[in-house]
C-alpha cells in the first residue's frame, strides 16, 4: 500500500496569554532567523512539555513535540490520550487549520475534516446549502454534489429541516449532517475528532460502520480521535498514543490500548489520582481506592463469588460539615463498554462527610464478574448537582475464577462478563 500521510519531526509551540511573541520587535527578529538565515526558531530552546496540571517557568510550551508517523491508503489509525495531551492540535495541522512550528507534513488526496461542532458550516445558510459549501471547499463540481446530495441527506436524518438555517439546528443535528457530508463528498483521506460523543448511540453505531465501510470498500484513509477504546478497537487497524505532545506508543491497537489504560492506572497508583483532569464543585474530592476482603484485608485481586468491598477515600478543604453526599462507581470492559453503574442514593444511602479525610465503603456479595480486567469510574453529586467527576477512570480491578456457583465448576472461557445465577427446570409435556 502506498503511504497518504507522512509525518516528519512534527512540533508545534504556542505561546501561553498572548498571540505571537510580545511584541513586534521580537516577531521580526524570530522571522529573520527563520526565513532569512533558515536557523532554528529561537522559541523552540526554551519551550516546555505541555503539562497542563503543572506550572512552567517558561511560557513557551510545545503542543506537539518531534512527532513520526504515517499512514498507508486504506488505513484507519487511531489516535488516543488524555485531554491536553496534542490530539486535536495534530488532526489541526492535518487539516490545514493551523501550520506546524517546525517538521514535514506530506498528504496525497483531499481531507474531510470533521474537528468538532459546525467545522466548515456558515450558521446562516441552510443544510441543503452548507453541503455545497463543503463540496466546494473540497474542489468538487457543484453536478458531483448533487449525485450525492439524496444521500447524505437520507444518511443525515435531518430532511426535514435541510432547508432550515444551521443556526437553529441543535449539537446533535449539526454533528449528522457534518459528518454525513464528510463521509459521502470525494474525499481520499477523512478525519474525526471526538465530536461523535455528541451523537445518540444509534448514530455513533451508524457511524462507525459507515467509516469501516469506505475504509474497506472504497479504500478511503480514516484519522480517528476518541476516548471510546470500544470504537477505537472496532474500527482502527492501528493506534498510536500521545502523551503530553509526544507520541508514547504506536503499533498495534490492542497493544497501544493496554499501555494507554494500564500506563494511566500505574501513574493513579502513583498518588497521582489529584492530578487528573476533573469538573464539580470540588467541595469533596475522591483521593483513593482500594479493594478489602471480608475479613478487611487489603487485596489485589478479586475471586468470583467472594463478598468484598470497595473504599473510596475522600478528601476536603472546608471544615463545614456536607451532607447529602452520593458516591457512585461504574465498571467498565477493556474496550471501555459500562457494564454496571451503582449510586449510594439507590439504595438511600446518603452521606453527611464531617471529617476533612476519610473513607466510603461500599459491600458487594458474591462479586458477579468473570476473570478479566475491569476498570472503576467515580462520580460523587449532592442534591442532584455535580461535586467531583474525574474524567478518567480512576483504577483497574482484576479477578480471577471463583466458586459463583457453590460448585466445583467454574464459568466457560466466552462467558461474557458478567455471572448470573438461575434455578433450572426440566417441565415435560405429554400430549
Amino acid at each position: 500500500m502506498s503511504s497518504v500521510i507522512q509525518i516528519t519531526n512534527l512540533s508545534k509551540i504556542y505561546r501561553l496569554g498572548e498571540i505571537g511573541t510580545g511584541t513586534f520587535s521580537r516577531d521580526l527578529q524570530r522571522w529573520y532567523k527563520m526565513k532569512i538565515r533558515g536557523q532554528e526558531d529561537p522559541y523552540l530552546e526554551i519551550g516546555e512539555t505541555n503539562e497542563r496540571n503543572k506550572k512552567g517557568v517558561s511560557d513557551v510550551v510545545y503542543a506537539l513535540r518531534d512527532i513520526n508517523f504515517e499512514v498507508n491508503q486504506g488505513e484507519a489509525l487511531g489516535i488516543i490520550g488524555k485531554n491536553g495531551a496534542g490530539k486535536s492540535t495534530l488532526l489541526k495541522i492535518l487539516s490545514r487549520v493551523t501550520s506546524q512550528t517546525t517538521g514535514k507534513v506530506k498528504i496525497k488526496g483531499r481531507i474531510a475534516s470533521l474537528l468538532e461542532v459546525g467545522t466548515g458550516f456558515h450558521p446562516e445558510l441552510t443544510g441543503r446549502e452548507n453541503i455545497y459549501l463543503n463540496g466546494a471547499i473540497l474542489g468538487m463540481r457543484k453536478k458531483e454534489i448533487t449525485t450525492k446530495l439524496d444521500e447524505i441527506i437520507d444518511f443525515s436524518g435531518v430532511e426535514r429541516y435541510v432547508d432550515t438555517p444551521v443556526r437553529r439546528y441543535s449539537s446533535g443535528m449539526y454533528v449528522r449532517l457534518a459528518f454525513a457530508v464528510a463521509a459521502h463528498l470525494e474525499s481520499e483521506i477523512m478525519i474525526v475528532d471526538e465530536v461523535l460523543a455528541v451523537g445518540d448511540a444509534e448514530f455513533q453505531k451508524k457511524c462507525l460502520g459507515k467509516m469501516d465501510k469506505v475504509r474497506k470498500g472504497e479504500g478511503k484513509t480514516v484519522l480517528f480521535v476518541s476516548h471510546n477504546m470500544g470504537a477505537i478497537k472496532t474500527l482502527c487497524s492501528k493506534c498510536i498514543v500521545l502523551e503530553n505532545g509526544r507520541v508514547s506508543n504506536s503499533g498495534s491497537v490492542r497493544e497501544c490500548i493496554d499501555y494507554y489504560l494500564i500506563d494511566f492506572q500505574e501513574k493513579l497508583k502513583r498518588n497521582d489520582l489529584l492530578n487528573v483532569s476533573r469538573s464539580g464543585s470540588g467541595e469533596l474530592k475522591i483521593t483513593g481506592f482500594h479493594i478489602e476482603n471480608s475479613k478487611g484485608l487489603i487485596i489485589n485481586s478479586i475471586i468470583s463469588g467472594e463478598d468484598i468491598h470497595f473504599v473510596f477515600r475522600y478528601d476536603k478543604e472546608d471544615e463545614r460539615a456536607i451532607n447529602n453526599i452520593s458516591l457512585g462507581f461504574s465498571i467498565h470492559n477493556f474496550s471501555g463498554d459500562t457494564l454496571s453503574i451503582l449510586y449510594s442514593d439507590y439504595t438511600n444511602d446518603l452521606f453527611e462527610i464531617k471529617e476533612k479525610t476519610g473513607f466510603i465503603k461500599c459491600k458487594i456479595k458474591t462479586f458477579p464478574f468473570c476473570k478479566g480486567r475491569y476498570f472503576i469510574g467515580i462520580r460523587v453529586i449532592r442534591n442532584g448537582s455535580e461535586v467531583d467527576y474525574p474524567k478518567e477512570l480512576i483504577s483497574y480491578i482484576d479477578v480471577e475464577n471463583g466458586n459463583f456457583y457453590n460448585t466445583t465448576n467454574v464459568a466457560h472461557s466466552g462467558t461474557g462478563s458478567i455471572l448470573i445465577r438461575g434455578d433450572w427446570e426440566n417441565v415435560e409435556r405429554k400430549d
